[in-house]
């Protein structure tokens, strides 16, 4: 009786093991389309969009209701003065290697502020930007075009921001306004730079590095969809397959093993 018992237990356990693992295999595989469907929807975006010729930026009344499905990627235009006191390092990954983004508002004629995402430097280039060492707001105003980009809010992968610390990993730019007590300012950046300007960012020793947007996207999901769903269907066949060892068992007047 008690053998029968626990063979009872590990047919239950062979079965929830292979049942958890079709379910999970298949909403691996849902999520998956649902990726797959936002990144489609991302490329078509920025290629309606981000080859367009700048516009001039929203007035300051409509920035709370702007989302990036209305605006990310549009090339925008806006002009200001620098507030270098209130530049903040945002740690980044390019195409040149690792270092920071420079954020820097620009306070426009109307006394608001646009976060401006001035560019790429590397770690060595660090002491030069932080805490105002950016170049002074004296002389004429500057204009900046580049490609209007949504919050990232929290941090990166495993890490979050820590605004005391002066560490960020994304660029959040309404925590950023929040540590830096920045009024009227944009609860969204621009990007420096558009794309197919002339740059040579191999060669040039200016720093900080515009253009470095990424508009080109790796869509990969449809491979990820198909392997879960292959998954799934060994799983089924698994499935299958134990059942018919069980049938067999029980016709030979034997228990499964299990």
């Amino acid at each position: 009786m008690r053998a029968a018992g626990s063979l009872a237990l590990r047919r239950a356990a062979v079965w929830a093991l292979l049942a958890t693992l079709f379910i999970v295999f298949l909403s691996l595989a849902a999520w998956q389309v649902q990726r797959r469907s936002w990144k489609l929807a991302l490329i078509e975006r920025v290629e309606q969009r981000a080859h367009g010729q700048p516009q001039p930026l929203s007035p300051p009344a409509s920035w709370p209701n702007l989302t990036a499905a209305q605006a990310e990627y549009q090339p925008v235009a806006v002009s200001g003065t620098w507030l270098p006191q209130h530049t903040i390092l945002s740690q980044a990954v390019t195409e040149l290697g690792a270092g920071f983004w420079v954020m820097t508002p620009l306070q426009q004629a109307d006394g608001s502020r646009v976060w401006i995402n001035r560019g790429f430097v590397p770690d060595h280039q660090r002491a030069a930007w932080l805490g105002g060492g950016a170049p002074s707001t004296d002389g004429p105003p500057v204009h900046v075009q580049g490609l209007w980009r949504a919050n990232e809010p929290d941090g990166g992968f495993l890490r979050h921001n820590d605004p005391a610390a002066g560490r960020w990993y994304s660029r959040d730019v309404i925590a950023m306004a929040q540590a830096q007590k920045l009024a009227n300012a944009s609860p969204f950046f621009i990007d420096a730079g558009l794309p197919g300007e002339a740059r040579d960012a191999a060669d040039s020793t200016a720093w900080p590095r515009p253009g470095l947007t990424v508009i080109r996207f790796h869509n990969s999901h449809l491979v990820y969809v198909l392997t879960w769903l292959a998954l799934a269907a060994l799983t089924a066949v698994a499935a299958v397959l134990v059942r018919r060892h069980e049938k067999a068992a029980h016709l030979g007047g034997t228990d499964a093993p299990g």
